[in-house]
């Protein structure tokens, strides 16, 4: 039998996310003209008392003085309290209601409001300690009983004191009332709890740093929502990735680490082994040494469109997903593009130069209008497409060359050769993917095959034009200019850079920075973290890179269990197999799979025997099994 253990919460700020002395605050100040005055100064009184500054008793008359808050606010109150109960409080009923009879609240704030919000959670009013108000007449809040000892100066500890529970007495709160209840000796564990709030004292006086009911209930061993915390999933977010990205992954409740810069093999090497989820941009490579040194990695992120960083069948073979932002920063890549075109026709570059030097040079020779030119693209891809409509929007007549059988979009005309397509172009833009076979598909061969006076954009990959090609097209004239974006070779960190294109006349020359806006980053920083969360979360891998993809609803009466194997026969068959065993209702079960792995996700009912786990994880051919709830 297990040993008897008492449960005991503190209420404003835990079960709730909010004081509910500063809530009813906003109810009875609403139209005072000196409201925001008011209210600051009743959240100064607030934490004052908390972290003991004050006495408490000083800190509950001061407010309520500061109130003038009447009974009939209190029902206005409750409701506004009900819609700010704790997330991971709210997630939890279960434990609440399965060991009733060993929680308690012993709270500083009052029975009046907390007795009907936590009877919503099995709590009993007897079961409930609190201070009660006290109206006059008018049934205007004008004090509180001073015999109770929670208005009190270290009241919690002499209700702890007076209660004399048996057992082990655990301690959840926010505030430095609640840890000094272990210091005086009157509980045996003090969990700082930091869902809704830090506070330095409290956090510094605690035995456990809880920063969910998740995270408390893990380290007890109680029955919860979520298998493992989000708080324990570590996420590591490498080459400055957009700011907005580690706010939304820790506003979910992921520990989120950031790095803004590149690292080498070996360092992250090192970094990785306690990680469960990276994030990078282009520069760090995810090898397999990497891969096979990341214990817990699940997920790589890159936080651009290319994955070619990344070894996507290391990942695949140890079950990690690979995540990438194909779409965010289409329009940055083709509103750079549109520019470079114009600006190449223009000659702006080399006007500009002349000017720097001193130089005025008015002159209509080599500059053109872009409207009536032929453009020709490249890969007609999500970018490609893009670039498509607005040239033609532009009075320009569009022709495409892929590889693949693409639907024009407007008047685009398709080209069946790529040789044909530059017979034709008077601008040439290459929107090709990463793939190796595309090294040096521009070349000597393919320039000479270009209209005399072309002008070329790449805004792909650096090792898609053969640099020494080029340079020779642009001295022998061939090339009237071009604008280059990305390099064979690009360095891991901002600095000194050299390439043969340098000093040329009429090349624009930009350091991989086609899709680097703010708006793009901030869209990447929000698309990718709802990749990440999804997978986590619900073990959807829509979009993924590298593995089957699966999209289905979360369960709320369910587990959930993630199998990923090698695709091999039987092991479906093998898996059902000790589900019947055990005798578990499935509810649901979800199979996708591709030429090396599968990925089964099976919900069942919530009782069932842990053993099945292990049997589960020891499937011959499983790669990473996880509970997700």
């Amino acid at each position: 039998m297990a040993p008897k253990r008492s449960f005991v919460f503190d209420f404003d700020s835990t079960l709730t996310r909010v004081e509910a002395l500063d809530v009813l605050a906003e109810i009875t100040l609403e139209k005072n003209p000196k409201k925001e005055t008011v209210i600051r100064e009743i959240v100064e009184i607030t934490n004052q008392g908390i972290d003991g500054e004050i006495s408490f008793p000083q800190s509950l008359e001061k407010r309520i003085q500061l109130l003038k808050a009447k009974k009939a606010d209190l029902p206005i109150l409750i409701t506004e309290l009900k819609k700010h109960v704790s997330s991971s409080i709210e997630r939890n009923k279960e434990f609440f209601e399965q060991f009733s009879d060993d929680i308690y609240v012993i709270s500083a704030g009052f029975k009046e409001f907390i007795d009907p919000i936590v009877a919503e959670y099995n709590i009993p009013s007897e079961r409930v300690f609190a201070n009660t108000f006290q109206f006059d007449e008018n049934d205007l809040i004008v004090g509180f009983d001073a015999e109770n000892s929670l208005s009190k100066h270290n009241g919690k500890i002499e209700c702890l004191q007076n209660l004399n529970l048996q057992g082990e007495i655990q301690v959840i709160g926010d505030g430095y009332s609640d840890a000094v209840t272990k210091k005086a000796g009157v509980a045996d564990t003090f969990f700082a709890y930091t869902e809704n709030i830090s506070r330095e004292k409290t956090v510094a006086n605690a035995d456990h740093i809880t920063p969910n009911l998740d995270e408390f209930l893990y380290l007890n061993d109680l029955p919860r929502n979520i298998s493992y915390p989000k708080n324990r999933i570590k996420i590591l977010l490498l080459e400055n990735v957009h700011a907005d990205a580690f706010t939304k992954l820790t506003a979910d409740g992921f520990s989120v680490e950031t790095v803004s810069k590149s690292l080498s093999e070996d360092e992250l090497i090192k970094k990785i082994k306690d990680v469960h989820v990276l994030g990078i941009r282009s520069k760090t490579q995810v090898t397999k040494k990497v891969i096979e040194a990341a214990e817990k990695l699940m997920v790589v992120s890159a936080f651009c469109i290319g994955t070619k960083q990344i070894n996507l069948d290391a990942c695949k073979e140890n079950g990690v997903v690979v995540f990438n932002a194909p779409y965010s920063n289409t329009r940055s890549v083709v509103e750079l593009a549109i520019g470079e075109i114009i600006m190449l026709m223009r000659s702006v570059f080399q006007r500009s130069t002349e000017i720097h030097n001193g130089q005025w040079n008015k002159t209509a020779q080599g500059s053109r209008e872009v409207r009536g030119k032929k453009l020709g693209i490249v890969g007609y891809g999500n970018i490609g497409k893009q670039l498509s409509v607005l040239a033609e929007s532009l009075g320009m007549d569009v022709y495409y060359y892929d590889v693949e059988d693409k639907l024009a979009l407007g008047n685009a005309t398709r080209i069946t050769t790529l040789k044909e397509l530059l017979n034709i172009s008077d601008v040439v833009t290459l929107h090709v993917d990463d793939n190796a076979a595309n090294k040096n598909y521009i070349g000597k061969e393919e320039i000479s095959q270009m209209k005399d006076g072309v002008h070329l954009v790449n805004l792909s990959r650096g090792f898609v034009v053969d640099i020494e090609a080029l340079v020779a097209g642009l001295k022998s004239g061939k090339i009237a200019g071009c604008a280059v974006d990305v390099y064979p070779e690009e360095p891991r960190k901002n600095g000194d850079f050299i390439t043969q294109l340098k000093g040329l006349d009429n090349v624009i020359l930009t350091p991989h920075v086609g899709g680097s806006t703010e708006e793009a980053q901030k869209d990447i920083a929000d698309f990718v973290p709802n990749k990440i969360m999804a997978y986590i979360n619900s073990g959807n891998t829509v979009d993924a890179v590298n593995f089957p993809n699966i999209r289905l609803p979360r369960q709320n009466n369910a587990h959930r269990f993630l199998h990923i194997h090698k695709n091999v026969p039987g092991v479906m068959a093998k898996i059902n197999k000790e589900l019947a065993n055990y005798e578990l209702n499935i509810t649901g079960q979800y199979l996708s799979t591709d030429a090396k792995v599968g990925y089964v996700i099976t919900d069942v009912d919530k009782k069932y025997n842990e053993d099945v786990i292990t049997e589960l994880r020891k499937i011959e051919g499983t790669i990473k099994f996880r509970v997700l709830y």
